[in-house]
Order: C-alpha cells, then sequence, then structure tokens
C-alpha cells in the first residue's frame, strides 16, 4: 500500500510538471527551432541524471554476480532505446506542432494518450468493453469541439497532435513493460540521450541552431530539460513501477487541465466556451475510458 501511494503521488507529480511543460515549450519556440529545442532538452535531461546514477552506485555497493550485470544491462540497452524511440516520435511531432498551437489545446489533444492506452492493450488481447466505445466516442465529441473550425475543418496541427498522443500511450506501454526489470533512473537518463542523438539528425537535415538562441531560450530549456525530462520523465518510470499503467494513465490526463491552468496564468491565452465544452466531454472520455475493469475501478 505504502508503495502504491507513493506511486500515485509520483505519477501527480509527473502530471504537474509535464502539464506545465507545455507553457515551457510554447515558450521556447520564440527562439528556437522544434528539433534543436528537443535535443538540448534531452541532453540537459540525460545530463542532469548522471550526478544520482553516481549517488546511487557510491552509496549501494555493487553486490550483483557479472552474469545478472550483464542481463541487466542488456534490458537497459532494450528498455533505453525503446522507450527513447517512442518518446522521440511524441516529442518531435508534439514539438513542431507547438509552434502553431497553444499550450491549453495541446494539452488536451496530448492527453487522448488517456484513450489510446486501453485501446492498444486491447489490440494486445484484451477484450472490447462497451465503456472503452463510449470514451472513444465523448473524445471524439470533445476533439470536434475543441479543433473544428466552420471555415477550414480540422486544422494539420490538431490531427498532428493526435498523432503524438497515440506515440505517447506506446510510451506509456513499453514503461509499464520494463519498470519493474530496469533501473528508473538509468532507464530515464539512457532514454533520453537515444531521443537526443535521433532529435540531431533531424536537426543536421532541417534546422540551422544557433548558440547563442539557445541562451537565449535558457529558461524554457531548463525547465524542459532537467525538470521536465530529468526528473518528471524519471518519476513517472518510479511510478509505474507500482501501479497499473490504466491508472497510470488516468493520472497523468491530469497533465491537460495543469496545461490549460499554465496556458491561461503565464501566457495569457484564452478558449471559447465551444473549446472549453470540448475540453469536457475529452476529459470524460479519458476517465471513462480507464474504469473498464474492477481491478481498476
Amino acid at each position: 500500500m505504502k508503495n502504491k501511494i507513493s506511486s500515485n503521488i509520483a505519477l501527480f507529480l509527473t502530471a504537474l510538471i509535464w502539464g506545465l511543460s507545455f507553457v515551457a515549450q510554447r515558450a521556447g519556440m520564440d527562439y528556437l527551432e522544434p528539433f534543436t529545442f528537443n535535443m538540448v532538452r534531452s541532453i540537459l535531461g540525460g545530463l542532469s541524471l548522471i550526478p544520482v546514477i553516481l549517488w546511487v552506485k557510491i552509496s549501494h555497493p555493487d553486490k550483483r554476480t557479472e552474469r545478472r550485470k550483464h542481463f541487466q544491462h542488456i534490458n537497459l540497452a532494450r528498455a533505453g532505446i525503446a522507450c527513447g524511440t517512442a518518446l522521440f516520435l511524441a516529442m518531435s511531432i508534439q514539438q513542431y506542432c507547438m509552434q502553431y498551437v497553444g499550450a491549453g489545446k495541446g494539452g488536451f489533444i496530448t492527453s487522448l494518450y488517456i484513450v489510446f492506452v486501453p485501446i492498444i492493450s486491447i489490440l494486445l488481447g484484451e477484450k472490447l468493453k462497451k465503456e472503452i466505445i463510449i470514451s472513444v466516442f465523448l473524445a471524439l465529441v470533445g476533439l470536434y469541439l475543441l479543433c473544428f473550425k466552420a471555415q477550414s475543418g480540422f486544422d494539420i496541427y490538431d490531427l498532428l497532435l493526435l498523432l503524438s498522443a497515440f506515440f505517447y500511450a506506446v510510451h506509456i506501454i513499453v514503461v509499464d513493460y520494463y519498470s519493474n526489470i530496469v533501473h528508473p533512473v538509468k532507464a530515464s537518463c539512457f532514454q533520453f540521450f537515444v531521443l537526443a542523438i535521433l532529435s540531431g539528425i533531424l536537426v543536421l537535415i532541417f534546422e540551422t541552431p544557433s548558440f547563442d538562441a539557445i541562451l537565449a531560450c535558457k529558461i524554457p530549456l531548463i525547465y524542459a530539460g532537467v525538470i521536465t525530462c530529468g526528473v518528471a520523465y524519471t518519476l513517472q518510470i518510479y511510478g509505474q513501477k507500482y501501479t497499473l499503467p490504466v491508472i497510470a494513465s488516468l493520472i497523468l490526463c491530469l497533465e491537460s487541465v495543469f496545461a490549460v491552468i499554465g496556458g491561461i496564468l503565464i501566457l495569457g491565452e484564452t478558449l471559447s466556451v465551444k473549446e472549453l465544452l470540448g475540453c469536457f466531454f475529452m476529459i470524460s472520455g479519458a476517465i471513462l475510458s480507464n474504469l473498464h475493469s474492477d481491478k481498476t475501478k
């Protein structure tokens, strides 16, 4: 019970940090191109965890056999590559869209990963429940109200954010798979260096980074890198160690609420009545999608 409570607290803090990170991401687009922003924030996130790993290594003598160490290193590499690749796809699409979408709106569309998590679980063998069908319908109604414009229909960036939400759901499921067999801090560090390398490839192909622009963007980068990457994603891996993925996604979806609050208080963003109604439908569908089993209840 103690582990479960601490895990849920860790996931709640993750949601809070993630929600406010939309503000940092949106502000960062005033200085940097999206893939450069992701590359630098990922490097900062990975570097911020190295002192923690060294402290754990010094304070806890390694009593593992060479065979066990070899086996765990293989799992760590697999976890880092799998989590890092899923996160790279999700974050790259999301950060590109944040050039054109507000923090609050971006947070709510991204939170639809909470619907994708049980859907992917169904594709992996779970039985389809009627609550899932209803939740998807509510989410689609909310998405329509939040994103559809009478003059131009859906914005391409809204649809891309939906794709980003899918890859965030994949990341949650991959983290759930590896959370019990790898060290959370090491896995988090590894995934960010994988993310930095993959983002760096896109930077070389599509962008022209400037050191002066990176320095000018230092505050959004520090928050998005050290706090969001270094702290929040490590809390996520720890939190999912003792929590079912559907419950984890239910807690994590609160980031959408914090994204709206942060966008309004910090960036001065506003949402119309129609858009707020869309947010209500989306969050209702998100919650219902995770109340489909006795174990989850």
